[in-house]
């Protein structure tokens, strides 16, 4: 029996046109949001260039484990997002479901972690203020950036989390097909772009100063 009749939605008349609008508009998005963190690293460029000594001897501030662990589970998390898509292409619902709750347990691992090391960073004085622990009044726009960019970065994941918590939930109880639905599609294309953020993010932070 074909999956169309549960998976089209209106105005669509054909399961093929409705996969490509989806796609398409994910495309879109995906680009917005790559030009509203690439003003973002533009202005981190700027600062870089124009402050390098405070950039350096901020960047040694920050905790590079914390960084690195973080970039090995979103990695992890990434690969499970795909196995999920994957998956869910060959209607092997078991496995794409367990995929998509490693994904988001992966994600809360990472949303934890960066708990701890905000509660760290607060305890080093390392928020931009008058109690900043960094002589260097630049080094403050480093800090600045970094918890712009973190945070933002944050908010972004746990939108994922919650977009991948809703296909476990409709999807373990069969109120949606996962087959060809491109909400898998969609899903796993915008969690594939919050790790490649990260990706960015990860030299930009934690490896400033120790290379």
């Amino acid at each position: 029996m074909s999956t169309a009749p549960r998976v089209l939605r209106e105005p669509w008349q054909e399961l093929s046109r409705q996969r490509q609008g989806a796609t398409f508009g994910i495309w879109v998005f995906l680009a917005s949001e790559a030009l509203f963190f690439g003003s973002l690293l533009l202005l981190y460029t700027v600062d870089r260039i124009s402050h390098p000594q405070a950039f350096i001897m901020a960047g040694r501030e920050t905790d590079i484990w914390y960084g690195t662990i973080n970039t090995a589970v979103l990695m992890t998390s990434s690969l499970t997002m795909a196995v999920a898509s994957q998956a869910a292409e060959a209607d092997m619902r078991r496995l794409t479901i367990w995929c998509l709750s490693a994904t988001v347990a992966l994600g809360m691992i990472f949303l934890v972690l960066k708990g701890f090391e905000y509660a760290e960073d607060f305890d080093k004085h390392l928020w931009p203020g008058i109690n900043f622990a960094l002589k260097d009044p630049a080094a403050q726009l480093f800090f600045s950036l970094y918890w712009t960019l973190t945070g933002v970065h944050a908010i972004h994941l746990t939108i994922g989390l919650g977009l991948i918590g809703r296909l476990i939930i409709m999807g373990g109880r069969r109120r949606i097909q996962l087959r060809e639905n491109p909400q898998v599609e969609v899903t796993a294309l915008y969690w594939h772009l919050v790790d490649v953020i990260w990706i960015i993010l990860y030299p930009l932070i934690y490896l400033m100063g120790r290379s």
